[in-house]
């Protein structure tokens, strides 16, 4: 398959996505929130239609694929392992596009909690097009991952001095925990505040693109804000979401540990951008070049920024819009693209 043609195909596969009613989609949704519980039907759902608007349009992969020149042998000829996270539905998803699209091979170790959704869109591109399969190849449980030229690894920090260890021989993106933040000055207007909760509550702040810190004025008044994020109370409907709070709450009240609670999310001062599930961190500052100086000290552990005004050396997002990444939003600001297209594959094998 040429460029083009792949890129024809990821284009149906995006129109596949927006139809409604199809059998084995439905079933793909149903068994995933199922099998993980963090993966509501809904959640699903909102991560498919991303995907289809934002990675598999037809436009915007012409002009995002125009970007990268590389050559296009029309089959693949070196393969790159990729081993995916499970945390929010299909968060490997472009990785995989990206190998695609450069035309190489994908060799994907799935997470075991997101085993569904991704084999099955390969297999719906496989009806559409035969040749398309040569593509990617899904470990199977158990299997060992051998025979690849790059390497391609999500995981917790824990995991990525296994993968440094691993694969460091190898050419190689490995990503560590990452967690994006809101700058919050006072002046946000309650719609405001409320698109925030999609960046705090989407996906129950699972991913890296979720905001789990916010960095507040000193003095700064948190009605207005627990207010606004109490119209996200659904949330403790969730069964694993409302464990999770409560075991949190119950910490801070047996351990007199200052906090704020809307019913919830529970709001915590702590300088740590990670926080607990159903919590958040708020961190106070005096003045915007205190605040840069903040920021600029935890920049490799920040995926995304999200405020109402712009910051001198940081790109900031509108709230509301962390769940939205676009084609050339890579995970902690490194290019796949380039990566693929300026590999020198040495095949060495595996020990």
């Amino acid at each position: 398959m040429k460029l083009q043609e792949r890129l024809d195909l990821l284009a149906e596969l995006g129109h596949y996505l927006q139809s409604d009613g199809d059998a084995d989609l439905e079933t793909a949704i149903r068994q995933s929130s199922i099998e993980n519980q963090w993966f509501t039907e809904a959640n699903v759902r909102s991560a498919l239609k991303a995907i289809a608007t934002q990675f598999l349009d037809r436009d915007k992969l012409a002009a995002w694929a125009a970007q990268y020149p590389m050559a296009d042998p029309g089959y693949p000829e070196k393969t790159v392992a990729i081993i995916m996270a499970g945390n929010i539905p299909l968060v490997g998803f472009q990785d995989w596009l990206c190998v695609f699209v450069a035309g190489q091979q994908a060799k994907v170790k799935l997470s075991d909690k997101d085993k569904r959704l991704l084999p099955l869109l390969v297999k719906k591109m496989g009806e559409w097009r035969k040749d398309s399969w040569a593509y990617t190849e899904f470990l199977s449980e158990g299997d060992f991952l051998k025979n690849f030229d790059a390497v391609i690894a999500t995981g917790s920090n824990n995991t990525a001095r296994y993968f440094d260890q691993y694969f460091g021989k190898y050419p190689h993106i490995i990503r560590r925990n990452r967690n994006s933040v809101a700058i919050l000055d006072g002046s946000e207007t309650v719609p405001e505040l409320y698109a925030l909760g999609r960046d705090i509550f989407t996906y129950f702040g699972l991913g890296c693109r979720n905001v789990s810190k916010l960095y507040v004025p000193r003095g700064y008044d948190f009605d207005v804000l627990l207010e606004a994020l109490h119209e996200y109370r659904e949330m403790v409907l969730h069964n694993k979401y409302k464990n999770n709070f409560d075991y949190n709450f119950t910490l801070y009240i047996i351990n007199n540990i200052p906090h704020k609670n809307n019913g919830c999310l529970l709001l915590k001062e702590d300088t740590s951008l990670q926080a607990r599930i159903a919590s958040a961190h708020y961190e106070y500052y005096d003045s915007p070049d205190e605040l840069d100086a903040l920021l600029a000290a935890k920049q490799n552990d920040i995926q995304c920024i999200v405020g109402k005004s712009p910051l001198q050396h940081f790109p900031v997002l509108p709230f509301g819009q962390t769940q939205e990444p676009g084609l050339n939003d890579y995970a902690d600001g490194v290019d796949v693209m380039q990566f693929l297209s300026a590999l020198n594959f040495v095949r060495e094998p595996v020990l």
